[in-house]
């Protein structure tokens, strides 16, 4: 076990940080968690992939007004040499007083003490009803069907 999370470049305690910074809402805290030239890859928004740190600091700075509650989980992960793949559950409320929840995946790239890139998989959870067979069913129709 990491005695002291902080002080450790190990990729676990990387994330461990990560994940402090975010239930304490400590914005310098979380940018820190992050290299200067951080790389963001969104596969399956490509449009949203970015650069650098200023980008990490105003999109965390918009989550934790926008859901001023946030509650960061690590459900699980592992690692691989400086690689941490973690599965996350977000919770918390929208200052309109609805809920906020989003599960997922993050591929981290750790260099010494910070995150120098990601593959960002986190999603809002959607409970439509949608059954398993509906939803094959309608990823695989034509365009013109959906």
């Amino acid at each position: 076990m990491i005695a002291d999370p902080k002080a450790s470049s190990e990729p676990s305690a990387v994330v461990l940080r990560l994940q402090a910074a975010t239930n304490a809402h400590d914005l310098d805290a979380l940018v820190d968690c992050f290299t200067t030239d951080y790389a963001s890859e969104i596969p399956l928004h490509p449009s949203r992939n970015f650069r650098g740190g200023d980008q990490v600091r105003r999109n965390w700075a918009q989550i934790l007004a926008g859901v001023p509650d946030l509650h960061s989980k690590l459900v699980r992960e592992a690692v691989e040499g400086d690689v941490v793949w973690a599965e996350w559950e977000w919770t918390g409320t929208r200052p309109d007083g609805a809920p906020h929840l989003m599960r997922g995946t993050t591929i981290l790239g750790v260099e010494g003490r910070r995150i120098a890139w990601a593959r960002f998989y986190m999603e809002p959870v959607v409970d439509d009803g949608v059954t398993i067979n509906a939803a094959v069913s309608q990823a695989v129709a034509p365009a013109y069907e959906r």
